[in-house]
């Protein structure tokens, strides 16, 4: 089993990596003071093929677990669902020593790690992602949200997990275009983080499509490697954590116009990584053959690298304006200076936004 530690004091935590270890949740649990009773967030796709297992599991060890399904999709990560979460909780009598699992996606996780922060001001709850997408970011750090009509995760917290638990079998069910919208996100570490890794994923490129499971552990671990450097260092995103949102300004704003519902989001972060480099471009930070290898990158693996049709600069920018990194109305985004190394919260005329998205 791979393991990768997020050094944050007494919220510390593993991210343990494996094949076949689904049947082994309640095992682990045990090394937990938690009470008997364990919520498993999850939704009827998920359900269908791993509730059982963990369920399985967390009986096997004496364990009371309740299962609470919402409805698969962006759209219902908002608080109407995280309150019927928190109701069915209070209805089964959850107390402050019960534990939740995330057993699910990023929806899944950022909404279940939500309401674990705010119930009862805070019980504990495990990470157990079953997308690529999930295992290699959402998972960990400890970001937690619900989204806003007028932005993405505008409510949400900090929120630590007390373990996160990948099996990789579970990205043999994942469907083709969920797999490779996972890859963005991947691809998105090598450009902030390790040029080494990104000449990995590209030697790589035709196992890592054939899910080799030996290749995607290490490619997982890598980048849960990545984001635990970066969240021990920063974890409520003062400075440095801000090199994660890379492809989040525009993507974020592109998930927006199209009402979450035309792309997977790492498909909408493909699209702003090779925009934001564009950008970076347009500036005079990078060249136009960085600016190409990382849009390549992105057409290799068969992820999206242009806007909608329907996309609207002006109303792209008015998301923008209102993203969470902007200081007193001026626009800071993350922009790469070449592959491995970013520039931080760096200020954007509009206007230079204007050119790029036309």
């Amino acid at each position: 089993m791979e393991k990768v530690r997020v050094e944050l004091g007494e919220r510390s935590y593993e991210i343990l990596i494996d094949r076949d270890i689904l049947q082994s949740i309640g095992e682990r649990l045990l090394r937990f003071s938690t009470g008997p009773k364990v919520g498993i967030i999850t939704n009827p796709i998920v359900n269908e093929y791993y509730t059982e297992k963990v369920y399985n599991s967390l009986k096997k060890e004496g364990f009371d677990p309740q299962i609470i399904i919402i409805p698969d999709g962006e759209i219902y990560k908002d608080y109407f669902w995280a309150y019927h979460i928190i109701t069915r909780l209070l209805e089964l009598g959850f107390d402050r020593k019960s534990c939740i699992f995330a057993l699910g996606g990023g929806v899944i996780g950022d909404i279940a790690g939500f309401v674990a922060s705010i119930y009862m001001r805070g019980i504990s709850y495990i990470q157990i992602p079953t997308t690529l997408l999930a295992q290699v970011d959402s998972s960990v750090g400890g970001k937690t949200a619900v989204n806003h009509p007028a932005g993405k995760n505008m409510i949400g917290t900090f929120w630590q997990p007390s373990l996160v638990w990948i099996d990789v079998n579970t990205l043999d069910s994942l469907p083709e275009r969920e797999f490779i919208s996972g890859i963005a996100e991947v691809i998105k570490y090598s450009i902030i983080w390790d040029k080494e890794f990104f000449s990995f994923l590209k030697l790589n490129r035709e196992k890592i499509l054939k899910r080799d499971k030996d290749i995607l552990i290490a490619m997982i671990k890598r980048s849960c490697e990545i984001k635990a450097e970066i969240v021990s260092k920063d974890e409520r995103e003062s400075f440095l954590r801000a090199i994660l949102n890379y492809g989040h300004t525009i993507g974020h704003a592109i998930e927006n116009s199209t009402g979450y519902s035309r792309y997977l989001h790492g498909e909408a972060i493909s699209i702003g990584m090779v925009y934001e480099a564009k950008l970076s471009e347009l500036l005079g930070l990078i060249n136009n053959s960085t600016y190409m290898e990382i849009k390549n990158i992105m057409k290799d693996f068969g992820l999206p690298t242009e806007l909608p049709s329907i996309s609207e600069p002006s109303a792209m920018i008015k998301t923008i304006l209102l993203d969470k990194k902007n200081v007193s109305g001026r626009i800071r985004m993350v922009i790469p200076e070449d592959i491995g190394r970013m520039k931080l919260n760096y200020e954007v005329k509009e206007d230079d936004l204007k050119k790029v998205l036309i």
